[in-house]
């Protein structure tokens, strides 16, 4: 092997790795049903997790997010969530809804960390976006998030 053919073959192996990452992306939120919502006058489509390994899963391994395209985790039932950044690479907002539909807190969240986020109090789902969507739309704590499931499970 040359001195050229050396560096030639890491851009075409690390080419080939993106390549593989890109399309396992794309397969494993191809998998995942999705959910018009609307809060207020904004919607917004967000692919639905509602089983452990999904819930578990959920944004990891993505570098993007298309506009107004998120992740809803659906529960069992309400109880006090808690999320965190591992392995996610896109800088993300939470919003906490409780059974109700309504927003129990927001909270933005940092790429690639452990620290974790929490509900404030019992909820049934939590949707991801972009980090700042919630705010750039004038979105809080209390407003009514349309078109959620009834329970994990649903579709």
């Amino acid at each position: 092997m040359t001195s050229v053919d050396r560096p030639l073959r890491l851009v075409l192996f690390a080419c080939a790795i993106a390549a593989m990452l890109a399309f396992a992306t794309r397969a494993a939120g191809a998998e995942l049903p999705v959910r018009s919502l609307t809060i207020g006058k904004h919607k917004l489509v967000a692919e639905v997790a509602t089983t452990p390994d999904q819930r578990s899963t959920g944004l990891m391994h993505r570098f993007s997010l298309r506009p107004d395209h998120g992740m809803l985790f659906v529960f069992e039932r309400p109880e006090r969530l808690s999320f965190w950044m591992r392995n996610t690479f896109v800088p993300l907002s939470i919003a906490f809804i409780g059974a109700d539909g309504r927003i129990v807190n927001i909270e933005d969240m940092v790429p690639q960390t452990e620290t974790s986020h929490w509900s404030r109090g019992p909820a049934l789902y939590a949707l991801e976006m972009r980090k700042g969507w919630f705010a750039e739309r004038g979105i809080r704590e209390g407003d009514a998030v349309e078109g959620l499931p009834s329970r994990a499970g649903s579709r």
